[in-house]
């Protein structure tokens, strides 16, 4: 078992590099060793083959990093590791491991570089290398930014070809066979007679050997799972309500609590009076935390029901106070002093804007919740000498680090049990639900903790989407678009969220043009300008970022100087488009929707938007009627390339989650402040799409990209315009502002 250890020290190749230093079986980078992060907690009879696989006397173990918040990341993981440990997914077991710098995220440096997704270039390849080296130095391990297939893709398979071939010496030596007489099926190594050799049965040889690390990656076509329609493998516990998400976990001798915080984010409490809600049923204590106090009771509902009995008088804000007054901060944003960045700025704006016809306007976009149908919860119980946390969470190092200070113990002893979540879009890129949980444990020491969130005030503390405006200027001469001048201001996104981790980020801001700046159009004058606007509320990563508010107005507006030049929507989009795979996307949904122009006659319309986030370029077209008692979104069709499809199936139930994402929030959706205090508190004042509002989607892969991509977040972005576009087509209506209830009725 001791060897394992000395196993990360050995070079481990991956792909045509050596990478000097690594994990036993796994991938890691670079000249720091690591050690299996396994090892600590092997009960008996289990042997850790490297950080992703572990087997005992009750099975195989897959480890999956990557969190699972709905969007079916374990299955996907599970999957890469099964195609080459020769295993089926229902002979295994998921767990999402501990936090660990082992389990860096590899993809975020894709990101993270200040260069388009499309730029190969040597330059642009060693920023991403040196943001590697960043991430890897600082143990990120971050579920988000769409990165879990393209940080898996490779490592994970390669951890089960090298763990699969090491086993198979390990019958080598149990048996005297030659390796390559063998071959291995369903969980054993075959013998040339036919004899089965399971894993489980092998792995303590395993463990005493040094990693066969000269391996080959199956091809494309060998493959068994990869790019096959799967059942994932929590559809069943779903399909039957036996799915244990956070919420849903108990603990002996657990105790309940809600909290009661400042509802004018940033602000302090200056006094409480607790004494009515001691009173009422089941109330066991108040006790202060950060912002506000927290009730403990007998169960979640008492909790509840007692903190609307504290009197507690409350500091204002640190930002304005009225939603008019956020709106005028961005608006006072566009000047020199807040300029940002500049990352796109070719040709001549001014000289284009000096010819043709000149168009001009303002777009906004307001603030968001998460709003995940779990609210947020934690249970933690803190001791002398060590600390246990139950949470979703897409951030378990932050999370381990975070309770480590709050309660003193040392963080190797902070024990995070990380939970499958109903529901995130980036909220569970927080923790403020578990250094809360933290801050009342540490007050009842020896007792867990489970702190559940109202949905009011998981509304009311969420840090929501960003506030963003853009101004744009464009001109169209001789009908085609020639010159494109926009200009985006929002608080930053990154400054914020990693700010409360204190965790600064130098340089721009990217996300602020994110979806925009990165654009394959070649247009002859063409320039995109970030500007920082002060802070605001506080914000947070919200599904698809920044391309979520830059998308919608990067191709609106785009589509209103289509429209000026007397161009065709989508043939003008793939004139101007010089990127191969984006092309084709564009043209692949141009031939799902029979497209031969925006009317379609009797009040109908059909718009189409086009967005590059994540790498990932899709292209939507959606079809809407006008009826007499509003827009009807009547079809959608989407094409999108990832490079790599997986699971054909989650592939498109991830597109079509991210449409309707996409749309229902660009519908109806707003966060608005009074007072310094958000104005909403629940569903039925932050509505979504309804079931019956719900088109049919439909749905086609591409795989001609270079690289491989994520899904989960891409088409968010385009679903906003594409339905503003639609209804321009049919109504003659052309929406700057989101939700666009404010303009039209939806039916």
């Amino acid at each position: 078992m001791g060897r394992i250890k000395t196993i990360a020290r050995r070079s481990f190749l991956v792909g045509s590099a050596a990478i000097a230093g690594g994990v036993a079986f796994g991938y890691f980078a670079y000249k720091r060793p690591v050690e299996n992060p396994l090892l600590e907690t092997l009960e008996p009879g289990e042997v850790a083959l490297n950080p992703y696989v572990k087997i005992g006397a009750s099975g195989i173990t897959l480890i999956t990093p990557r969190a699972d918040s709905g969007q079916g990341v374990y299955s996907v993981q599970a999957a890469l590791i099964a195609e080459e440990l020769d295993v089926t997914l229902d002979q295994v077991r998921v767990d999402p491991g501990p936090p660990s710098p082992a389990y860096y995220n590899t993809a975020l440096s894709e990101e993270g570089a200040p260069f388009r997704s499309t730029d190969d270039r040597f330059v642009a390849e060693s920023a991403r290398g040196f943001v590697d080296v960043v991430m890897k130095f600082t143990g990120m391990q971050i579920t988000g930014g769409s990165t879990t297939v393209p940080d898996a893709y490779e490592k994970l398979r390669l951890a089960g070809a090298v763990a699969r071939e090491t086993l198979k010496l390990a019958a080598s030596q149990q048996t005297g066979v030659s390796v390559d007489q063998m071959k291995t099926e369903n969980g054993a190594v075959i013998l040339p007679d036919g004899t089965e050799i399971s894993y489980v049965d092998l792995a303590g040889i395993a463990a005493d050997l040094e990693p066969v690390d000269n391996v080959r990656l199956r091809p494309p076509s060998e493959w068994r799972i990869i790019g096959k329609p799967m059942q994932r493998i929590d559809i069943v516990a779903k399909s039957t309500g036996t799915q244990i998400f956070g919420i849903d976990v108990n603990v002996p001798d657990m105790v309940h609590a809600t909290v009661r915080l400042n509802p004018h984010q940033t602000g302090k409490m200056n006094r409480f009076d607790a004494s009515k809600a001691l009173k009422q049923r089941g109330v066991q204590a108040v006790v202060p935390v950060t912002g506000g106090v927290a009730i403990v009771a007998s169960n979640t509902w008492y909790a509840i029901r007692a903190a609307q009995h504290i009197e507690i008088d409350w500091e204002p804000a640190a930002f304005p106070s009225e939603q008019e007054d956020h709106w005028a901060a961005l608006s006072g944003a566009f000047t020199d002093e807040f300029r940002d960045s500049r990352k796109r700025d070719d040709g001549d704006i001014e000289a284009g804007l000096t010819t043709g016809q000149v168009l001009e306007a303002e777009y906004r976009a307001p603030y968001l919740a998460h709003a995940p149908l779990e609210p947020v919860n934690a249970i933690v119980k803190v001791t002398d000498d060590r600390v246990d946390v139950w949470t979703g969470t897409q951030i378990p190092r932050f999370v381990q680090a975070n309770v480590a200070e709050i309660t003193g113990i040392p963080a190797d002893k902070v024990h995070v049990h990380v939970q499958m979540m109903g529901g995130s879009f980036g909220h569970r890129l927080e923790d403020d639900v578990v250094r809360k949980a933290a801050e009342i444990a540490v007050q009842m020491k020896g007792t867990p903790v489970k702190l559940t969130y109202s949905r009011e005030e998981d509304i009311a503390q969420d840090y929501a989407r960003q506030i963003a405006m853009a101004r744009m200027r464009g001109a169209v001469r001789d009908g085609r678009v020639e010159t494109y001048d926009l200009s985006i201001a929002m608080p930053s996104i990154i400054a914020s969220q990693m700010g409360r981790q204190g965790f600064p980020v130098p340089g721009p801001d990217l996300q602020i043009v994110a979806g925009a700046w990165e654009q394959p159009f070649a247009l002859p004058n063409y320039r995109v300008t970030g500007y920082r606007a002060p802070p605001l509320a506080p914000i947070s990563s919200w599904r698809s970022v920044g391309a979520s508010t830059n998308g919608f107005f990067h191709d609106g507006f785009l589509d209103e100087l289509i429209h000026a030049a007397g161009a065709d929507p989508m043939a003008e989009r793939i004139r101007l488009c010089w990127h191969e795979s984006s092309r084709k996307v564009l043209e692949a949904v141009r031939d799902m929707s029979g497209w031969d122009g925006a009317d379609l006659g009797a009040n109908r319309g059909r718009g189409v938007a086009f967005c590059m986030s994540f790498g990932v370029p899709v292209a939507e077209v959606i079809e809407v009627t006008n009826t007499d008692a509003g827009i009807r979104i009547d079809k959608v069709y989407v094409a999108a390339d990832v490079g790599r499809i997986v699971d054909p199936v989650n592939f498109e139930n991830q597109v079509q989650g991210g449409v309707i994402w996409g749309l229902g929030h660009a519908m109806n959706c707003e966060i608005t402040f009074s007072e310094g205090a958000v104005e909403q508190s629940n569903y039925y004042d932050f509505e979504g799409m309804r079931i019956d509002q719900c088109p049919v989607i439909e749905v086609k892969g591409l795989e001609n990209a270079s690289k491989i991509r994520g899904i989960g977040e891409p088409p968010v972005p385009p679903a906003a315009p594409a339905l503003a576009n639609a209804i321009f087509a049919a109504t003659g209506v052309r929406i700057r502002e989101m939700p666009f209830n404010k303009f039209v009725d939806f039916v």
